[in-house]
């Protein structure tokens, strides 16, 4: 069965193809066809003046027009569209999806910061983790933070923060917003003993990439903290040149960075696993289980 989903964050969109087999014993192989993703950069405009302009309208417009001709050359029988962080705070985010809709036929979901975090949570990577340690999930996009705690079996929390890597960039988050992040995280980590973290997320991807980690193996957070001293002391242009990062990246991922470090060092977690998953791998599995559900 061929599925598709659509992401539109506030930093870029994405297309994820994927063949999605169940096996015999019951397992279900999910085998990426395409990824596609493309810098829309709808945060910057958004946060600060509230509305997508016009020239980025017909980006979002032009971009669904090629994924939906992409969907159509890999035949795919179910899709999901969901958009973030930028599209729910832009004024005009109803009236472009209406076009999208009508120039395309894609149908785009607006979901909340919680829905996000139950998507993301849908990947079920922690299970897939043979531990009986506490796991975080933390998930960093222009626009804001999901964070999900699963310990023993068991959802502990799911939260959603306005503070991405875009508003944190353009001076759009508070002492007050700051403040009240660490709070949460201290104060709903503190009876938790090892817990380790699972990031999702372009920038964190990244990192993983340069680290040159083995698969599977965690990041530490020492590490992550170097990362993040090394890349704010260069220039865009450094990043770009000297470590291989491109332009709608290099300026997002010392704030990625910074959210990262941040949220570990209050959870008292060391290392963190990136299992390269995200929103759009999390949308897949929600329309397999829903395929599934239906069919009875």
């Amino acid at each position: 069965m061929i599925l598709a989903a659509i992401d539109i964050g506030s930093n870029a969109a994405r297309l994820l193809i994927s063949d999605v087999l169940p096996y015999k014993d019951g397992t279900v192989d999910y085998t990426k066809l395409n990824l596609l993703r493309i810098p829309l950069r709808l945060g910057f405009d958004v946060f600060e003046t509230g509305v997508i302009p016009e020239e980025k309208a017909k980006m979002v417009i032009d971009t669904m027009k090629i994924y939906q001709q992409l969907m159509d050359l890999y035949k795919v029988e179910h899709y999901r569209a969901c958009a973030t962080s930028a599209m729910r705070d832009a004024r005009n985010g109803t009236e472009i999806i209406q076009q999208v809709k009508a120039e395309t036929g894609i149908d785009i979901e607006i979901i909340s910061g919680s829905e996000e975090a139950n998507v993301i949570y849908e990947t079920h990577i922690a299970e897939n983790i043979d531990s009986q340690d506490a796991f975080l999930y933390i998930d960093v996009g222009g626009g804001s933070t999901e964070l999900t705690m699963f310990h023993q079996g068991n959802i502990v929390f799911k939260e959603s923060f306005n503070i991405g890597t875009i508003r944190l960039l353009n001076g759009l988050v508070t002492d007050a917003q700051m403040d009240h992040f660490k709070w949460f995280v201290k104060t709903h980590t503190r009876e938790i003993n090892n817990i380790k973290a699972i990031g999702s997320g372009g920038n964190i991807n990244k990192v993983f990439s340069l680290s040159k980690t083995k698969e599977e193996r965690p990041l530490k957070l020492e590490l992550l903290r170097d990362y993040y001293k090394e890349l704010s002391s260069a220039t865009i242009e450094e990043r770009m040149h000297l470590y291989n990062i491109r332009r709608d990246r290099a300026d997002v991922i010392v704030p990625a960075l910074q959210i990262y470090t941040c949220v570990m060092r209050w959870a008292g977690a060391q290392e963190i696993y990136v299992p390269k998953i995200g929103l759009a791998d999390g949308l897949i599995r929600m329309l397999y289980n829903k395929y599934k559900t239906d069919k009875g």
